[in-house]
């Protein structure tokens, strides 16, 4: 039994944060992916516009934007279960 109580406790980890945005793990680690991938390419922007500015003027700060806006119009998404406070 301890078994079973250790592997329901193992899954939680991986289950229960995607599920109050109502995404499984899998589309979750995309969805994170996704965002990492596009901060990088921001971060890429600004030190470029650090070196030369006038080039990537708007860039990093249009895509923190964008993704700022997605993060929150997208945080619980119908049918997601409602999210545990500590």
């Amino acid at each position: 039994m301890r078994y079973i109580g250790a592997m329901k406790s193992f899954s939680r980890i991986f289950t229960e944060h995607p599920a109050t945005v109502g995404e499984t793990w899998g589309e979750h680690a995309l969805s994170a992916w996704g965002f990492a991938w596009r901060l990088q390419v921001a971060a890429l922007a600004a030190l470029v516009h650090a070196v030369l500015p006038c080039l990537c003027v708007k860039t990093a700060s249009s895509m923190i934007t964008s993704l700022h806006s997605k993060m929150v119009t997208h945080r619980v998404r119908p049918g997601a279960a409602p999210a545990r406070t500590a």
